[in-house]
């Protein structure tokens, strides 16, 4: 080989090691965290986008960090925080030289962030994209802004239908329109069924419905209100006050049993108002003859409820029929009736049963107590209790 020759692959060996070296470059920067102050163990993820490539590298505690030997291209450039991607530059194209500095200040984005967000709801709302705000939309962005819009429009037109025939129907039953009411709740069931309250007030506007109606008219709404408290329950099992007012439409419609299981469910669901529960039970079977039936549902509320003293004096009067008139003409009262009757003297001296309590005491011959003691008081050896004929 000449002197010529060699030189000549000197040359090209020389052009080619600073072609190479043209090909590489260094992008850098310093990442602040939300507080504004340098950031460090943060991942920078450095992706290529013109071609295939992804390189990655830490924060140092200066919040610094520098990728030395990245091949000449375009990339985006991500912070990393915790696993999740807190800011991003996209379309980063190195070049020969010195690296120009790529720098994230994450307080910045946040509130930049909460800015977008705010326009975003904004624009939701009103139903219109700003021109700012489009143009710093990437076009998924903005079809996905015009889905939201078209979806928020359309829940809006659902709820405020379903709030105005909703309260209609309130209006029309607080006016014992009925016959208005049930359509009005109907309707709201039938824009949005998963609504339990709904259901709730279409059963009880058509019990009170069928309450104006007679013969196959009745039964057809209290048909209407079961089916209608059935889906109230179905849409919220533990509501006792669902299950109560299933249990006096099922009255209505005499189904007893199913009644009393109705009603043992929301004593157990509320236990604080099983009393209240099982002495509607009671007055109930009262009003449709059943006296035995109602005593022990009188009974029960007094047990759950020791202090419900509406519940004495029904159970006292259930007791009454069940009196006998001995040889000597006088009343002979079974076991308890006058002890219900006194102990609702006790609880409510001033109720609105206390004079026909006082009189039902008389009619058995017995004295009503006049002074009660204070169970929470402590005891003395004098009996303070006194009676008085009547």
């Amino acid at each position: 080989m000449t002197m010529r020759n060699v030189a000549l692959v000197a040359a090209g060996m020389v052009f080619s090691a600073l072609t190479s070296l043209a090909q590489i470059t260094t992008v850098e920067g310093v990442v602040k965290g939300t507080d504004g102050k340098p950031l460090q163990g943060a991942e920078i993820q450095i992706t290529r986008t013109d071609i295939k490539g992804n390189y990655k590298c830490k924060t140092d505690k200066k919040g610094h960090y520098i990728y030395m030997g990245l091949p000449m291209g375009t990339y985006t450039i991500a912070v990393n925080v915790g696993g999740k991607e807190a800011d991003k530059v996209n379309g980063v194209r190195t070049s020969p030289g010195d690296s120009k500095p790529i720098d994230f200040d994450l307080s910045k984005t946040q509130m930049s962030n909460s800015s977008k967000q705010a326009e975003m709801q904004k624009a939701v709302e009103s139903g219109q994209i700003s021109k700012e705000l489009e143009r710093g939309l990437t076009p998924e962005q903005k079809a996905a802004m015009e889905k939201q819009i078209k979806d928020s429009s359309e829940k809006m037109k659902k709820r405020n239908e379903l709030n105005d025939a909703f309260n209609t129907g309130m209006t029309a039953m607080q006016n014992k329109q009925y016959d208005q009411a049930v359509p009005a709740f109907a309707k709201a069931a039938e824009v949005d069924p998963t609504q339990q309250a709904v259901w709730a007030q279409l059963g009880e506007a058509y019990v009170k419905l069928a309450e104006t109606k007679t013969g196959p008219e009745f039964d057809a709404n209290i048909a209407k209100s079961l089916e209608a408290y059935n889906k109230a329950i179905e849409l919220k099992p533990d509501d006792p006050a669902s299950h109560n007012n299933y249990a006096l439409a099922l009255a209505k419609a005499k189904k007893f049993p199913e009644m009393q299981a109705e009603l043992k469910k929301a004593a157990d669901l509320d236990p604080a108002n099983g009393g209240k529960y099982f002495y509607n039970l009671g007055a109930i079977l009262v009003n449709t003859g059943q006296n035995d039936a109602a005593g022990e549902a009188f009974k029960k509320a007094i047990e759950l409820t020791p202090t419900y003293a509406d519940a004495y004096y029904q159970y006292g009067v259930t007791l009454v029929g069940k009196a006998q008139i001995g040889s000597d003409g006088k009343i002979n009262p079974v076991p308890g009736t006058v002890d219900a009757f006194n102990k609702y003297l006790e609880l409510q001296p001033n109720g609105p049963y206390a004079q026909s309590a006082k009189d039902m005491l008389t009619t058995l011959g017995s004295s009503v107590q006049t002074q009660f003691q204070n169970p929470n008081a402590k005891k003395d050896t004098k009996d303070t209790t006194k009676k008085k004929k009547q």
